[in-house]
């Protein structure tokens, strides 16, 4: 059994069910990217078991530049198919890794993680940023966080203004 913020979930989709409404009406009237993104990232650092990064980068320039954030502090740039980050902003696709340092070209910017699941932003089919959550246990992410998140940023995407 999940317990998230001494709500008790059976399963991790129900966790994510509760943490999009959260995040729905935590977000319900606000529509500036940069508030929003750094709500949704602290909602997600303090919400969900086992994350030690939750956090936005933004495409400026085709270069991933870092946005709001919870945990240690991050790489500030990263280039586009370099990493966990570079590689999902190549793709535009979600990226799940079960252990970060087995991946060609990890930066590592916390040693402390050892899995992550970063998911792009895209709107047009031009990418926005993305969203990176990371994990001091290996294996941490699968398919029930893959799909929550991406419901995640879809609520996002909905409610904010991608421009800044």
């Amino acid at each position: 059994m999940l317990n998230v913020n001494s709500h008790h979930f059976a399963t991790k989709s129900e966790c994510y069910k509760h943490l999009n409404t959260q995040l729905m009406y935590l977000i319900e009237e606000e529509r500036d990217l940069i508030a929003n993104a750094s709500n949704a990232a602290a909602l997600l650092f303090h919400t969900l078991p086992d994350v030690n990064w939750a956090g936005f980068y933004f495409n400026r320039h085709d270069e991933l530049v870092l946005g709001p954030f919870q945990g240690k502090p991050a790489c500030v740039r990263i280039a586009m198919g370099k990493g966990v980050c570079g590689t999902c902003a190549q793709k535009k696709e979600t990226v799940i890794v079960k252990n970060v340092h087995e991946f060609p070209g990890h930066i590592a910017c916390d040693s402390a993680s050892h899995s992550e699941i970063v998911i792009p932003i895209v709107k047009f089919n031009k990418l926005i940023g993305l969203l990176d959550v990371d994990s001091p246990l290996e294996n941490r992410f699968d398919h029930e966080d893959k799909a929550g998140l991406e419901t995640f940023i879809g609520i996002f995407c909905q409610r904010t203004n991608l421009l800044l």
